[in-house]
């Protein structure tokens, strides 16, 4: 996901965007301990993407 796309989105959006990329964390937090992770680079990116969602949250002016 690109800081672009990021700060297209409304606040709702990125909201349901950062409670979707949580859940999908934990899931491979999850997969991870078992054992049955596969796309190892994807819990950098989902990481990163977060971090991208918070910063643009914070960032805009609250009305």
């Amino acid at each position: 996901m690109k800081i672009a796309e990021v700060r297209g989105m409304t606040d709702d959006q990125l909201s349901e965007n950062l409670l979707s990329l949580k859940k999908e964390q934990f899931n491979l937090r999850f997969q991870k301990a078992t054992g049955q992770m596969e796309k190892t680079h994807r819990v950098d990116q989902i990481r990163k993407d977060i971090a991208r969602i918070k910063t643009v949250l914070r960032a805009k002016p609250s009305a």
